[in-house]
């Protein structure tokens, strides 16, 4: 059952289900006041998302996590990056 569902995922998203279970386990565990993780979990999920960034919008997006500490706004990053 679980192969069917990664490969609908996958399908779905376009994206290894590897690398995703990979983001959601980095993101379950990471410290967002922790400049350097923060930056390389952004940088992951502009790679997986397909979406370029800039280096300040990658600025702008860490200095926002880091801001708001423990908690991540997805809604406000999602802002960003229209």
């Amino acid at each position: 059952m679980e192969g069917s569902f990664s490969k609908r995922i996958e399908k779905k998203t376009g994206v290894n289900f590897d690398e995703i279970m990979a983001l959601a386990n980095a993101l379950t565990h990471a410290n967002f006041a922790d400049e350097k993780q923060v930056r390389k979990i952004v940088k992951k999920v502009s790679r997986l998302a397909n979406k370029p960034i800039t280096k300040e919008l990658e600025d702008n997006i860490v200095n926002s996590i880091i801001q708001d500490g423990q908690s991540l706004d997805f809604t406000k990053i999602e802002k960003m990056m229209k």
